[in-house]
């Protein structure tokens, strides 16, 4: 069992070199399987999440190198077998083999997945897209199993009934080689979609509206290989200039698309941060006289789910009671039992959470319930007095690629143990 001690109250200070975008990273993956030639992903993130997919895609005959951050995934030979449940229980995104391989093949069957729990996360929306576009889905012993009949799939208009990233990418993974034009409207507007139908278009799709609520995909024969560069991970953005403004003496986050994170950086300004905006960097001075506010959770461009966890630390800094309101994983609140546990002044009503400072925290045994829990956690344990020791660490390895390595660079007294 991995552990991560951290000793707190280390000055930190430095930089920092955002990774690509893990929302991004894991459809991307799956995406290449729809080429006939190699794809190069660069800016890939060394995460386990990542890794998980690369064994998937091997299993599948799939030739896979990574190394630098830079995978190169052949298709060519590759086979439709069933999706191997160990691997698929272990990460949430593991359902974009779905459309992938409906695309792809016009059948296939992929384990329910797993990943982080944050309450109830139906895949009713894709399986209405998939079954639009004319494929038959049914639930057997626990895998999806997805059919086309002879004619294969048709392009449809798909209303979705509320904004869903996972379908949205979904549907376009399976549309894209559809016969016809398939348009769906209500789509989710992330730039991790723009940055997936970016892919497929330099494969040869014929993508356009991503980024925008209403997507228009005109169906291909074929596609072929590419080159791409992931866009930065803008979670992991929120995540450092959170770290830095909550216990950093001046730390500059680099490889950012600033844009990304507009109402991310107008929260924590209003906090009473000051930020040094640049091109594709942040500087983020040492923060002091900070103000409660309330934060509540929307698909983009809202304030991201993901990154309200990370926010909560700076959060306990501030003078005043902060409520934040998750309207997207309403479950999302088990970091805050941990965060007490280290003597924060916190609670819970249903699923709002008050959070009451400047609240001063000490070192404690704590466990990781998801993975943007964790990095709330290791925030907290930078900030706090004494020594900190989390586990569950597999969560935060999901998604934040060399988290160690990047904190001790800054100054940071942590390290990995296991027991």
């Amino acid at each position: 069992m991995k552990k991560i001690v951290i000793q707190g109250k280390r000055p930190l200070e430095g930089e920092v070199t955002i990774s690509g975008a893990k929302n991004s990273a894991v459809a991307l993956i799956p995406a290449a399987i729809l080429a006939d030639s190699p794809v190069l992903l660069e800016g890939v993130p060394d995460i386990q999440d990542v890794h998980s997919l690369i064994e998937i895609l091997e299993i599948m005959g799939v030739q896979t190198t990574f190394e630098n951050n830079r995978l190169e995934i052949d298709p060519t030979h590759i086979v439709s077998i069933p999706m191997p449940s160990g691997k698929i229980n272990s990460l949430r995104a593991s359902y974009y083999f779905m459309g992938a391989l409906l695309g792809k093949f016009g059948e296939g069957v992929v384990g329910l997945p797993g990943g982080c729990y944050l309450g109830p996360r139906p895949i009713n929306l894709h399986i209405k897209g998939f079954e639009a576009l004319g494929a038959q889905v049914t639930n057997e012993h626990g895998a999806m199993y997805l059919r086309t009949t002879e004619e294969g799939l048709k392009g449809e208009r798909i209303f979705l009934d509320m904004v869903s990233i996972g379908a949205t990418i979904n549907i376009m993974l399976a549309a894209v080689k559809a016969e016809g034009r398939t348009i769906i409207e209500n789509a989710a507007r992330e730039p991790e979609i723009i940055d997936v139908a970016t892919l497929l278009n330099n494969m040869g799709a014929k993508i356009r509206g991503a980024g925008t609520n209403e997507i228009r995909i005109d169906g291909v024969a074929s596609l072929h290989g590419c080159q791409h560069s992931i866009i930065p991970d803008r979670i992991e953005v929120g995540t450092y200039l959170a770290l830095a403004a909550t216990c950093g003496n001046g730390i500059t986050v680099k490889n950012v698309i600033y844009e990304h994170l507009d109402s991310f950086i107008s929260k924590i300004e209003e906090i009473g941060v000051r930020l040094d905006i640049s091109e594709d960097s942040i500087y983020v001075p040492p923060a002091s006289d900070l103000q409660a506010i309330s934060v509540k959770t929307y698909p983009y461009p809202g304030f991201a789910t993901d990154l309200q966890q990370p926010l909560t630390p700076l959060l306990l800094k501030a003078s005043g009671t902060s409520e934040v309101l998750d309207t997207i994983y309403t479950q999302r609140i088990n970091h805050i039992p941990e965060l007490v546990r280290m003597g924060a002044d916190a609670e819970i009503k249903g699923n709002l959470i008050r959070l009451h400072g400047p609240s001063q925290l000490h070192g404690a045994e704590v466990m990781a319930s998801d993975l943007r829990a964790g990095a709330c956690l290791v925030i907290a344990g930078l900030m706090a007095e004494g020594t900190t020791t989390i586990s569950k660490v597999e969560y935060i390895l999901r998604g934040y690629d060399h988290i160690i390595e990047k904190l001790t660079a800054l100054g940071a007294d942590i390290k990995m143990i296991e027991e």
